[in-house]
């Protein structure tokens, strides 16, 4: 069941494993948490950078790095300052006003919403993605998470890490897939809520959870390789996570964040996306 990346994206290589799990996740336990320090438009190296604002979900954080590395390697002008979190507290976020250019969202039907209400224009909106869900142990547990959900009911495990269902796609996923495994009143009351899917799986990379249902793109990205042990989740057995973003209304430069769109919507950026355990639209 378990499947590696060959390729290294480079990410915190020279780093010790240690500090760059602090570094890559502790960086996402909050509910927005920022990639790069904030930036204005004329603050960058070029003093005149197009600055494009992302509001992402927390699932893609590694991924839209290496994106971002492509958008700004191939339009010097543009400087992408990156914001992860839960999606459900963007989409609240944004319809208070909060200062965004482009929404990428766990779950397509967020942004849907701001083009229901007037914030963001159909012709905007797209898919880029549909996420997936593994059941993940920490090394060294007796636990095999190819038995399935049903090792979590076990009385040895105590804490069961996800992302909080009320706001996160990825913790009604997990809530779901334990209700089609029939384990979810054994094991609600093991919960440990993350404020999103990064946090989620820094409970278990820390020993704060026995075992955590979390995102794909999270456990194939270097920092996590061969931290624990996954599988994952049958497609069927939790609703289909299909992801979406939008350009705003209110994005002060509406060219450079479809800039940014059209890049993770490109071949470079769709190998990346597949590279990170994503499926694309359609598939």
């Amino acid at each position: 069941m378990t499947r590696r990346v060959a390729r290294k994206r480079g990410l915190f290589r020279g780093l010790g494993l240690g500090v760059a799990l602090l570094a890559a996740l502790s960086a996402l336990t909050g509910c927005a948490t920022s990639s790069a320090p904030a930036l204005t438009p004329g603050a960058g190296s070029g003093g005149g950078d197009r600055v494009v604002r992302v509001a992402a979900a927390a699932d893609l954080k590694f991924a839209l790095d290496d994106i971002i590395a492509l958008v700004e390697k191939k339009n010097p002008g543009i400087r992408v300052d990156a914001t992860y979190g839960s999606s459900g507290t963007f989409l609240t976020q944004i319809s208070n006003g909060a200062p965004f250019d482009l929404f990428l969202s766990a779950d397509v039907s967020y942004p849907r919403q701001l083009v229901e209400a007037g914030l963001a224009e159909k012709t905007d909106l797209f898919p880029y993605a549909v996420g997936r869900l593994v059941l993940w142990v920490p090394e060294g547990s007796a636990l095999d998470p190819a038995d399935g959900l049903g090792i979590l009911a076990s009385p040895a495990v105590a804490a069961v890490a996800i992302a909080n269902p009320e706001h996160a796609p990825y913790g009604k996923a997990a809530v779901a897939a334990l209700e089609e495994a029939g384990q979810y009143d054994a094991v609600s009351p093991k919960f440990v809520l993350g404020e999103n899917v990064a946090q989620a799986a820094e409970f278990v990379s820390s020993g704060n959870a026995d075992a955590g249902i979390v995102a794909l793109s999270l456990v194939l990205s270097d920092p996590l390789q061969g931290v624990g042990r996954w599988a994952e989740l049958p497609l069927a057995s939790y609703p289909r996570l299909d992801q979406g973003g939008v350009v705003l209304s209110a994005a002060q430069d509406p060219a450079a964040a479809r800039t940014v769109r059209d890049t993770m919507l490109g071949s470079a950026g769709t190998a990346v996306l597949k590279d990170y355990g994503f499926s694309l639209p359609g598939n």
